[in-house]
């Protein structure tokens, strides 16, 4: 069960949540209440009413909101990380690699029935939706020496990695890695929200949606592979 193997920052929070039910039932329940009202409207009070429990109990996980964040999503990215690695183990050829790899960021929305307390497509649309105030704000310089942000890091590594079998030459590694994450995650946002920023096709069939995206992905990463 890929939850026992997940490994987050413990910078981030004061006691491991996974190690008691109360601590699952805030993590489980925080989800939620993000997505349901909004970071900015999230509060430990909220927390602590729907866990039946207190809010000094929450703050004994998470000294605020801001860490309880950071550890969300460090689990996401940790987990899709993992996912990744399963996805091309051993895959040789880096073109296979690459299909693999967009597939992994596509499904990383999947709700993963072996980790019943983590609902990944709800927290799946708080990364995409709130995922960027965890580090556009004045203190990143700081959580960033925590090593708050090493598990998106560390994943995309693993894709620029990829990107340099395919062509050694290739300038911008890096930026096409984390541009691929963040164009799949805000593309999926825009398909239902902005659709004249996307053409991708928003639709109750998930399996064409993710095809369309395949597709425009996939493009963008090989045309940019084959510029030097």
């Amino acid at each position: 069960m890929l939850n026992l193997n997940v490994q987050i920052n413990k910078n981030t929070y004061l006691k491991d949540p996974i190690s008691t039910d109360l601590g699952k039932r805030i993590l489980s329940s925080s989800i939620m209440l993000i997505d349901e009202c909004g970071f900015e409207n999230f509060n430990f009070k909220k927390l602590a009413r729907e866990v039946s429990s207190t809010e000094s109990s929450v703050y004994r996980y998470f000294e605020n909101k801001h860490t309880l964040l950071l550890y969300l999503i460090n689990w996401f990215w940790e987990l899709t990380s993992m996912r990744l690695d399963l996805a091309m183990l051993n895959v040789t050829d880096p073109l296979v690699k690459i299909n693999n790899i967009i597939k992994t960021i596509i499904g990383a929305s999947s709700k993963n029935i072996d980790i019943p307390f983590i609902d990944e497509e709800v927290l799946h649309r708080i990364i995409v939706r709130e995922g960027t105030k965890a580090y556009h704000h004045k203190s990143v310089d700081d959580d960033n020496s925590e090593g708050f942000f090493l598990a998106y890091k560390s994943l995309s590594e693993k894709i620029c990695n990829v990107f340099l079998e395919v062509n050694p030459a290739y300038r911008f590694p890096n930026s096409l890695a984390s541009t691929l994450i963040e164009v799949c995650n805000n593309n999926i946002y825009f398909a239902k929200h902005l659709p004249r920023l996307t053409d991708i096709t928003y639709c109750d069939d998930r399996n064409q949606m993710e095809a369309e995206l395949f597709e425009m992905l996939h493009s963008l990463v090989l045309s940019s592979l084959k510029t030097n």
